[in-house]
């Protein structure tokens, strides 16, 4: 690393290996050349003057991309395409007439462009059905364990760990279930020449249409796609760009939501993401575990969420059959959204894998609400057994200022089950109490609501993709 000028901390320090690599010059020239080996092989096939040694020679340095001269190249002509057209032909000199034949720059441009960002979508499949097992996980282990529910921000009636646990898993099923959508209906731009019109193809092929379609169903064929737009101008339809990151901005609100939930509850001391044994929560107070991984989750996730606007624009802007507008937002845009919920998934990942409970102080603060709670309760059993509705409700009230006072004016506990068991009017429900308190009785059908979210709706999904699961996290930073 060169570190006397600016480096990517995308890549640095926050995408896995794996999706930098997706998005390399390497792979991405390698696809242009395995594009013009595609075209020459299925123009071939159709008639066209293009020998099979030519065809070998391509095929023998399709890998071996000769950056340097290219880079050369480029200088001189300000055109990438046809810069590394030329580099191609240094090394498959019997070729050098054939590449790129009928074609225009966006052929290679567009069409490995959209293979990258398919590819790109499987990396994230992976993480994110791995961020779900272990959420899945996390609930049904925990889906007995009353807890606070929150509604304002403020503590409202009893839900469990693991309820909750499902509301994350749900807006990542939703996410799973677009991410599906975008890839089933995946398209090449395919071979459709300088404007889309093909014309260039239909002179090298005489007129014959037939030809010409064929031509389009074999080259996408050779590099495993069977579905093309249908028209397009110069390039693919940018609003499909728009699409992709609108499905990333969706996994990264979801993220987003989890990380904020977990560094409130954290903040409370009831759970905490993984800690590790050397690790400095806070320069000055050594004593401080800050949600570093939480914290950048939310971090990243506030940057995918604003690029789909930029694509946006981008498809918006469009004139006619193109503008090269385009080309220098899209190679930045493009790339860092996937790079960065790349590195939010991976946060996930680890986080997920070993979330800390701290039950003890969950049911310190169920203690200090659940009198609040009960009162309905407590004002229903004594109307049972022949008192006022009014009455009680008046009396609880009053009651429940006394208590209030009692913690937020004096710093105590929450006094109100003392003060009612002091008053003869709740005599009624003096032996009923303690199991009237109990925070399992007010937690409704949430470890119900658990098993059967995930029987039916994350175990389908896990089970078609059980070859993918068992992956682990690996944080640079």
């Amino acid at each position: 690393m060169d570190n006397s000028v600016y480096q990517n901390p995308l890549v640095a320090r926050y995408a896995s290996a794996e999706m930098s690599e997706n998005f390399s010059d390497k792979k991405r020239f390698t696809l242009w050349r395995k594009l013009w080996i595609a075209l020459a092989e299925s123009e071939k096939e159709l008639g066209l003057n293009i020998s099979q040694e030519q065809i070998d020679e391509m095929k023998k340095y399709a890998c071996e991309i000769n950056f340097e001269q290219a880079e050369k190249f480029e200088k001189e002509m300000r055109h990438d395409v046809m810069a590394h057209v030329h580099a191609f032909g240094t090394q498959a000199v019997s070729a050098m007439p054939i590449i790129h034949l009928g074609a225009t720059s966006c052929f290679v441009d567009c069409n490995s462009e959209l293979i990258i960002l398919n590819d790109a979508l499987s990396i994230i499949k992976v993480k994110l059905l791995n961020v779900i097992n272990n959420l899945k996980k996390f609930a049904l282990r925990y889906k007995d364990l009353p807890t606070l529910g929150f509604t304002h921000l403020q503590p409202a009636q009893l839900t469990t760990v693991g309820k909750r646990a499902t509301l994350w898993l749900q807006d990542l099923i939703i996410d799973y279930n677009n991410l599906v959508f975008m890839q089933t209906s995946f398209k090449l731009r395919g071979v459709k020449g300088t404007t889309g019109t093909q014309a260039s193809f239909m002179e090298l092929f005489k007129g014959s249409e037939e030809k010409v379609k064929e031509l389009e169903k074999r080259v996408v064929k050779k590099l495993g796609y069977d579905k093309v737009f249908a028209v397009t101008g110069q390039t693919y339809p940018r609003k499909f760009d728009y699409n992709v990151l609108s499905v990333l901005s969706q996994i990264a609100q979801s993220a987003y939501k989890f990380s904020n939930d977990l560094r409130i509850l954290q903040s409370m001391k009831e759970l905490e993401e993984p800690f590790e044994k050397m690790q400095v929560g806070s320069s000055a107070m050594a004593y401080k575990r800050n949600p570093m991984r939480c914290e950048r989750m939310g971090a990243l996730a506030r940057f995918v969420i604003s690029l789909p606007v930029n694509s946006a624009i981008t498809a918006g802007t469009q004139w006619f059959e193109r503008t090269l507008d385009d080309s220098a937002n899209r190679r930045i845009v493009n790339a860092q959204a996937f790079l960065a919920l790349d590195g939010i998934l991976n946060l996930y990942m680890n986080v997920t894998e070993n979330i800390v409970v701290y039950d003890k102080v969950i049911a310190t603060h169920i203690k200090a609400e659940l009198p609040f709670m009960a009162t309905e309760n407590i004002i229903m059993e004594c109307v049972k057994a022949g008192g006022n509705r009014q009455e009680l409700h008046e009396k609880i009230r009053v009651l429940s200022i006394e208590a209030g006072k009692n913690v937020k004016e004096l710093g105590k506990e929450n006094n109100l089950i003392e003060l009612i068991k002091a008053d003869k009017l709740f005599a009624p429900v003096y032996g009923k109490l303690d199991k009237m308190l109990d925070a399992s009785e007010f937690i409704g059908r949430a470890p119900s609501q658990v098993v059967e979210f995930i029987q039916n709706e994350v175990d389908p999904v896990l089970k078609e993709n059980s070859i993918l699961l068992g992956q682990k996290s690996n944080l640079k930073i």
